[in-house]
């Protein structure tokens, strides 16, 4: 039997990675939380939130090591300078979801009650840091948003304007993935690679979606040049690897056989 010194000597000498603490991410969704409620809680103070998430900001920018050559002032005061921006792209997605979807009731159940939203803002608020070359927070970001939402979102994604997801669960959005203006995805739809390999970590490997599609539920559309036209409708349960031109509808047709009667 080993002694307790002799056990927690091998397990300090396994912790091999002396820039892995989990502060990071517990602050950056403290960070997410904060940032969602100072955008839309009416009895959240702005100004006062501003202060508390420049401070937030700087210590997650400590812990990450981040480049010293890069002011985080500077940074932060650019990254503030985005969120009215941010917040108008915002309001135009919870739109596109109130006005497409018959179950929503109001323009505020959809802000407090659907993931898909939730999911999109975490991705839109964490884009912006994205491509400020901080890429750890971001990520930490989005992953929230998926644990919470089941919608997995890359914070590299190139996403447009009145964006709609419905029901959430299950969707994939990968990195290199271009999706235009005008987009409703169902539950269960990935846009992803069709290989995983590490020298593609500069290549486009996920697809571009064009304005006004459609993708319903299970869909699979896979590789960095698989281009969606515009006004396409992808049916559930497809699978696509190449292009499709616009205004197509493609769709996964079942067989129906009618069972022959059996009579005791």
């Amino acid at each position: 039997m080993k002694k307790a010194a002799e056990i927690i000597a091998e397990i300090i000498e396994q912790k091999q990675h002396p820039h892995l603490k989990l502060r990071i991410k517990h602050r950056a969704e403290s960070f997410t939380d904060l940032l969602f409620h100072t955008l839309f809680d009416q009895e959240t103070p702005v100004a006062e939130n501003m202060m508390l998430l420049a401070k937030k900001f700087h210590e997650l920018v400590e812990l990450v090591c981040w480049d010293p050559n890069k002011s985080c002032i500077e940074i932060w005061d650019y990254y503030c300078s985005m969120l009215p921006n941010i917040l108008k792209k915002l309001n135009l997605d919870a739109k596109a979801i109130a006005e497409n979807d018959p179950a929503a009731n109001s323009i505020e159940e959809v802000y407090l009650s659907y993931p898909g939203f939730y999911a999109i803002a975490i991705y839109r608020l964490s884009h912006e840091l994205y491509k400020l070359g901080f890429p750890l927070v971001p990520r930490l970001m989005t992953e929230y948003a998926h644990r919470l939402t089941g919608t997995d979102i890359n914070p590299g994604a190139q996403i447009g304007e009145y964006f709609f997801i419905d029901h959430a669960t299950g969707v994939v959005i990968g990195e290199t993935a271009q999706i235009h203006d005008h987009v409703k995805i169902y539950q269960g739809v990935t846009l992803g690679a069709l290989s995983v390999s590490k020298d593609m970590r500069h290549v486009k490997r996920h697809p571009t979606i064009e304005h006004h599609v459609t993708i319903y539920a299970n869909a699979t559309i896979l590789g960095g040049e698989t281009v969606i036209g515009a006004h396409c409708t992808i049916g559930g349960n497809t699978w696509i690897t190449s292009s499709i031109p616009a205004h197509s509808i493609v769709s996964n047709t079942a067989s129906v056989k009618i069972k022959t009667a059996t009579h005791e």
